[in-house]
């Protein structure tokens, strides 16, 4: 007689979300192991970061004089940085040095006096500060387009050049704000300062940052599809610099006033601009996952899968620098007028920005919001942003109106 056996007992079900996989329809079993990043290193890696090393103390011992115990301590943190940087992304190393070589190109062409500026040929049409960033300018608009017609006509070779050219253009743009930077102590040294201090060099500094973290998550992800909508808030940017620039005389280096004349400027608003930057990505990827959603230009987009996973993580990164600069910000102001905070407009309009941000990431990550919601507000989301960046200048009046239009 068969002796009857019992079922066996049903896997339990899982209850929450299906975990998420880097990669569409791969599964967890056939992803390989990450191997540490210490161990991934080869000589190239090593000889990179020597390099990076040389640099600085090249710098240390160069710029010495002009330096203060703050401007070694932020040189000398940037080695690991930009080591870690390089490391997980090689194209950067190219760039860096691009940057490197043409500055000191420039420097060096200049001989100490800045009147060669208009004397020199390839300091006046190419690599002093004015001319650089021109080209930057000139250079983002034509890659804006590269980037559209390859994505209209389903053109490799226009969106490859996209690329390229906004490689070009991110390294004249960091040549010009270096160049500036010397260009200012050229005029006294009491005049000379990091060349973020006004709305002409922080437009220069936005479109960089924007473009460096689009090309590295073009890079990332493995497709240049995306390009032609961030290109567009890039070009925005660019043209209202080029309109600051012939209305205002605003390339004109001028004195740094007491209120910039702090250690934590050098900090603060770099931070500050990554945060902005990839809030910028975030919401122009967030448009083309629209269009993608309602079928315009879908097949000719990457995956909305892929759309929201760059969307989520542009704002994660804009999420976590904005906050520490909002904190720098804050101290900041404890130096200078002697209060955290103040609820000046700017202020007042950094925490909107932070606590957008802060909604969009826990309605993401706890409540499981996906889709065309979390798109539209993060288009919202940059209106917000640019009002507290720009805006506040334009419309309101406060401690922080020295950045006034």
């Amino acid at each position: 007689m068969e002796i009857a056996r019992p079922a066996p007992a049903p896997s339990p079900t899982p209850t929450g979300p299906a975990p998420a996989h880097p990669l569409p329809g791969v599964l967890p079993a056939a992803l390989p192991p990450r191997t540490p990043l210490m161990r991934r290193l080869d000589a190239f890696d090593w000889l990179y970061a020597l390099a990076l090393v040389l640099g600085a103390a090249f710098a240390l011992v160069r710029y010495h004089p002009v330096m203060d115990v703050y401007d070694d301590l932020i040189l000398v943190l940037h080695v690991p940085v930009l080591a870690v940087i390089g490391w997980h992304w090689k194209p950067f190393r190219a760039f860096l040095a691009a940057v490197a070589l043409l500055a000191l190109a420039s420097i060096a062409l200049y001989q100490g006096e800045l009147a060669r500026a208009e004397q020199t040929f390839l300091l006046k049409y190419l690599i002093s500060s004015q001319t650089a960033i021109m080209w930057m300018s000139a250079l983002i608009f034509i890659a804006t387009g590269a980037y559209w017609l390859g994505l209209v006509g389903r053109s490799d070779f226009g969106e490859r050049t996209g690329s390229a050219l906004t490689w070009i253009a991110a390294t004249m743009g960091t040549t010009g704000l270096f160049v500036r930077w010397y260009e200012s102590y050229l005029l006294g040294p009491e005049i000379g300062h990091i060349p973020i201090s006004n709305l002409y060099e922080v437009f220069v500094l936005f479109a960089l940052m924007t473009a460096l973290l689009y090309l590295y998550y073009e890079g990332r992800y493995a497709t240049r599809r995306m390009g032609a909508f961030v290109m567009i808030v890039i070009s925005a940017a660019v043209a209202f610099l080029l309109w600051y620039t012939f209305t205002r005389d605003a390339h004109e280096i001028q004195p740094l006033i007491p209120a910039l004349q702090s250690y934590w400027m050098k900090v603060h608003v770099p931070t500050n601009f990554i945060g902005y930057g990839a809030f910028a990505v975030s919401a122009m990827v967030g448009t083309a996952y629209l269009l993608a959603e309602r079928g315009i230009l879908a097949t000719r987009l990457p995956t909305l899968r892929v759309l929201e996973d760059v969307m989520y993580k542009a704002i994660a990164i804009g999420f976590a620098f904005f906050t520490i600069a909002t904190i720098l910000g804050a101290l900041w102001a404890a130096e200078a007028w002697g209060t955290y905070w103040q609820w000046d407009p700017k202020e007042t309009w950094a925490l909107i920005v932070w606590l957008n941000y802060a909604t969009w990431l826990h309605m993401r990550l706890t409540k499981g919001l996906r889709g065309a919601v979390l798109a539209w507000w993060a288009v919202v989301g940059l209106l917000v942003t640019t009002f507290a960046f720009v805006g506040v200048n334009m419309f309101l009046t406060g401690l922080h109106s020295y950045g006034a239009l």
